[in-house]
């Protein structure tokens, strides 16, 4: 089983150009849809920790799914078959990087990559989207955050991730109260 969360990961992280949103497809439809590791719910779940907290996103998952299936060896042979690729990648590229970026197919490739890697991500986040609970005040934030998302790239407006970040916390948690709050009304009337 740790020889087979390393290749897996190992695969992931050598077939998977873009970071870790641009993975969280493959993840899904590797260790949810494929292997049964986890749930839905649980890549959401772990999609949501791992952006919050230092690391890669990839890197967390791989972590999460590791421990998930095998305890913390699982998520040592994760981690390591998700990190290895691009470790051997970047330093093989940095003994030859100035021949390596004068490639005309080298250079095109990177830019056709580029657009692979926004429609991966923008995949991601409609899957997730389709998956999320359809109650009202989760849609409004989902097209609030969306809205402001776009008027952030539109109009380059310097705002901070953590300001982003420590806001949508915010918002959560009032939201989770208010609805706390209503439950329990509810249960008392």
């Amino acid at each position: 089983m740790l020889w087979d969360l390393f290749l897996t990961f190992f695969r992931i992280g050598a077939f998977t150009f873009g970071g870790g949103y641009a993975m969280i497809s493959v993840i899904e439809n590797i260790c949810v849809e494929k292997k049964h590791w986890i749930t839905h719910e649980d890549l959401v779940n772990v999609t949501v920790i791992a952006e919050s907290t230092p690391g890669p996103v990839a890197i967390n998952c791989a972590t999460f799914v590791g421990f998930k299936q095998k305890g913390i060896w699982g998520s040592i042979a994760a981690t390591l078959g998700v990190v290895l690729p691009s470790f051997i990648i970047i330093w093989v590229i940095s003994m030859f990087l100035d021949k390596f970026l004068e490639i005309a197919w080298v250079a095109s490739a990177f830019r056709g990559i580029r657009v692979a890697v926004g429609l991966l991500i923008l995949d991601v986040g409609i899957r997730m989207a389709k998956k999320m609970p359809k109650e009202p005040i989760r849609i409004i934030l989902l097209v609030a955050a969306l809205i402001l998302t776009v008027l952030i790239s539109v109009f380059s407006w310097k705002i901070s991730t953590i300001t982003l970040l420590l806001a949508a916390a915010a918002i959560s948690v009032a939201v989770f109260f208010v609805q706390d709050r209503k439950g329990k009304d509810g249960e008392q009337a």
